[in-house]
């Protein structure tokens, strides 16, 4: 009986070689891992977000008058915007139809994004001396 329980015990406890051990296994484990999270990151989740902020932001500029495509492939000339619809009227027969805002694929008419300040030029003070030349 005493013999069983010094094997129990002895086999209970963890040299530290073995504690080693299991810490390269968990990390061999864990490495991989957090390297296949960060793939997906970078390669799948980011791009993605980025997508769906430019159409978020393509949609918002929507302005009548411009052309725009459905996801059906309707091409349209926008005559009203509202909150979440927009009325398109597509070809010479000047058919309208109304479309969600979400249908959108691409709006074709390109606008002019606002121009950025030129930086400010510094004024020459009497301070302000021309670097000498040697």
């Amino acid at each position: 009986m005493i013999s069983t329980l010094a094997l129990i015990s002895t086999s209970s406890t963890v040299t530290g070689d073995q504690a080693g051990s299991s810490l390269a296994s968990l990390l061999t484990m864990i490495i991989p891992l957090a390297l296949i999270i960060v793939f997906f990151y970078f390669f799948i989740i980011r791009p993605e977000k980025k997508r769906n902020k430019e159409m978020q932001n393509m949609l918002n500029s929507i302005q009548v008058a411009d052309e725009v495509i459905t996801n059906g492939g309707i091409i349209g000339r926008v005559l009203s915007v509202k909150e979440d619809t927009v009325l398109i009227e597509t070809g010479s027969d000047r058919t309208k139809i109304r479309v969600l805002k979400s249908a959108i694929a691409k709006n074709n008419t390109v606008h002019e994004a606002p121009a950025e300040p030129a930086p400010a030029k510094k004024k020459k003070g009497k301070d302000d001396k021309p670097a000498e030349i040697k």
